[in-house]
């Protein structure tokens, strides 16, 4: 039997995935800032927002205002009550928040997980995007705690059988690429003396997919990406 597929809203990612991510399961998207993460993940949320779905969408680096904003111009459905943006994001002296919500998602892994399992006790969201989770690995005091935490956010995300996006900025994220079901890497590159943007599946469990690095643009209405090209990169 088939696995039930999940769309990404991004037609060529969808394609390169042999019809999109496979239900319910936790996928990283990683690169560098400026790559097209939250792009990406935006498409993911709407995706579902478009399909009647409940989505959960942590935000913990970008002052959810700034998403609103940004991607409202771009024509996505950032007010539908359906969405729920949550702005976990550290106070700073810039940023005026409607209601503080680092202390209760944004601290530190063990604190995100059981927000979402309180959250889930209210609603049962389809998706959950986490953007991004470097904080977490950087601000950790020990590596085998944060690997421990990691874990555990793996496991209660497949209990509430919700398929979950997060987001890293690092380049090794060897524990994370290790536990999640799929690893999307974003990349850009100069080119021609041209600034030239890559996606590349480096990991996908349960398909066969698209392994070739493709390019991809980042339109006035979101991410497209082109299948029909591959781009040669040193690695």
């Amino acid at each position: 039997m088939n696995p039930e597929r999940v769309s990404t809203g991004i037609s060529g990612l969808d394609k390169m995935l042999n019809g999109g991510l496979i239900a319910k399961r936790v996928y990283l998207v990683k690169g560098a800032p400026g790559t097209g993460k939250t792009t990406l993940a935006m498409h993911f949320a709407m995706e579902g927002i478009k399909n009647g779905e409940d989505v959960l969408y942590i935000t913990l680096e970008e002052p959810a205002e700034n998403i609103k904003e940004d991607f409202g111009r771009m024509g996505f459905d950032v007010k539908n009550p359906r969405f729920l943006l949550l702005d976990a994001t550290p106070q700073t002296e810039n940023y005026v928040f409607v209601e503080d919500l680092f202390e209760t998602f944004g601290k530190n892994l063990e604190k995100l997980t059981s927000a979402i399992l309180d959250r889930f006790k209210e609603i049962t969201y389809s998706r959950v995007i986490i953007d991004p989770i470097t904080i977490f690995k950087v601000t950790a005091e020990k590596e085998s705690e944060y690997r421990k935490s990691f874990l555990k956010f793996v496991k209660s995300m497949m209990q509430l059988k919700t398929t979950v996006l997060i987001t890293s900025e690092l380049e090794r994220t060897d524990i994370e690429e290790y536990l999640v079901s799929g690893v999307i890497e974003l990349r850009r590159h100069e080119i021609g003396g041209k600034l030239v943007r890559t996606l590349r599946i480096t990991k996908f469990r349960g398909s066969g997919f698209d392994p070739f690095v493709r390019p991809f643009e980042i339109t006035d209405t979101g991410m497209v990406v082109n299948t029909e090209k591959k781009v040669e990169v040193e690695e």
